[in-house]
């Protein structure tokens, strides 16, 4: 998994349409990536929503949800729930792989997690987890971003890992 403080990699991804998504092209302002465990996933999907209902207090932020499925299912998913957010898949990998979220559980159960990258890159916030009911925490990303907001680099803080 990604370390606090440590430059985020270069990731590249595809939107639904086909186009690639560097992070290195939102440097200068912050970054959330929620990584989903599945499109189909209910918990995800709530996380999603609850996103949504609070972009207010994120404003600045960008947000981008990552999903392991292919190109068509993300974008389906997406048109389906009228996901407000860009949607990323893999190109030609698997995207949370290349995060730390790998499957645990024998390798059945795909991790869902949550990274912030200040302006810079840098990891500011990560939290994973194999049950997906451990992968978002409102209250800790609030408190991250808070913190990014008042310059106050202490105050990046490590979500729990299950």
């Amino acid at each position: 998994m990604l370390a606090i403080g440590s430059p985020a990699p270069d990731l590249t991804f595809e939107d639904t349409t086909g186009h690639p998504v560097r992070l290195s092209d939102h440097r200068g302002r912050p970054v959330l990536l929620y990584f989903l465990r599945s499109s189909t996933c209910p918990v995800c999907n709530r996380h999603v929503r609850d996103l949504a209902t609070h972009a207010a207090q994120l404003a600045g932020v960008r947000i981008l949800l990552v999903v392991p499925e292919d190109r068509a299912t993300a974008a389906a998913w997406r048109d389906r729930r009228d996901v407000g957010f860009p949607v990323l898949v893999g190109r030609g990998d698997r995207p949370h792989q290349r995060v730390g979220l790998g499957r645990r559980i024998f390798g059945t159960m795909q991790q869902s997690g949550t990274v912030l990258l200040d302006a810079a890159g840098t990891v500011r916030y990560v939290r994973a987890a194999t049950v997906p009911t451990g992968g978002y925490d409102r209250a800790g990303i609030l408190a991250a971003v808070d913190a990014l907001r008042t310059g106050d680099a202490t105050g990046a803080t490590d979500g729990a890992v299950c």
